[in-house]
């Protein structure tokens, strides 16, 4: 009993805060490392500055010696109009189809229903580089071109399941007497569902919606493998970055990518709790 208490209160925390340092750590350098001036060696520290920040959006002087060390400002703003463009159209298509489906899963009773609701985690358990290398086959042998539509379709294949268990959580939580009353008091099923089933999934929907927006922004494996050559998105385009050296824009564009991840994910999250 000793032994058992004296693991919980030293050294199970001890590895908690060993485990979260590993893991947050590199994050919390990239951050640091973003205001570096340096332009040589970013793992040396100089002086404080902002200046990559502001070669980012364009507001260096050319003059300056730690001005624009990107190739391109137009790529860079091209890469990021690319992984909106796809992350809202992936978005969009893949909250409908999550929605219905996660609906229709946990509504209707038919043959292989468990084996069918296996099948929506198959995506996600699936390694990206696989499931990269047989859309860009299904592409190729179908003849279908590689570009922003490809990527859309690839994310669609992995997100519609996200979307699924986002909100078939939802659904279970849901008392199904609700809807039974609103039945009993003349409502249709077009009613019933705008009025009572849509209104307290609605959380589980939007915060489905975010998690699969955030993902497509970030998702760099299944998209190299699909994306032509005018469809660069922003993870594409700093992995080619990285390929030519370790510029000190990427580390600001890094910090910048995690602040923004990092807001979609506290709202789904706080949508995804809401009662």
């Amino acid at each position: 009993m000793k032994i058992k208490k004296l693991l919980r209160s030293s050294i199970l925390p001890i590895y908690g805060y060993f485990f979260f340092a590993f893991v947050y750590a590199p994050i919390l350098l990239i951050v640091v490392f973003s205001f570096n001036s340096n332009p040589v060696n970013m793992m040396i520290w100089e002086n404080f500055t902002f200046d990559w920040y502001r070669a980012i959006f364009g507001l260096s002087a050319a003059t300056t010696e730690s001005a624009l060390y990107l190739d391109s400002t137009d790529q860079l703003y091209e890469a990021v109009k690319n992984s909106l463009t796809i992350a809202l159209t992936t978005t969009a298509i893949s909250t409908v189809f999550g929605t219905a489906i996660a609906l229709a899963v946990a509504r209707f009773r038919f043959r292989l229903k468990p084996f069918y609701r296996a099948l929506m985690f198959m995506p996600m358990i699936m390694p990206d580089i696989l499931l990269g290398i047989a859309l860009l086959i299904f592409f190729v042998s179908v003849g279908i071109q590689l570009s922003v539509v490809t990527i859309i379709i690839g994310h669609c294949t992995f997100l519609i399941s996200y979307v699924f268990i986002v909100v078939s959580a939802r659904i279970a939580d849901m008392d199904d007497a609700l809807e039974e009353a609103a039945a009993d008091l003349g409502a249709n099923s077009w009613v019933t569902f705008r009025r009572v089933t849509f209104p307290m999934i609605l959380p589980g929907v939007i915060g489905g919606a975010l998690l699969a927006f955030i993902i497509s922004m970030d998702d760099l494996v299944i998209t190299y493998f699909i994306a032509g050559v005018d469809s660069q998105t922003l993870p594409v385009f700093i992995f080619g970055m990285l390929r030519r050296g370790i510029k000190p824009e990427i580390n600001a564009i890094a910090t910048i990518m995690l602040l923004f991840s990092l807001i979609i994910a506290s709202v789904g999250l706080y949508l995804r709790s809401r009662k």
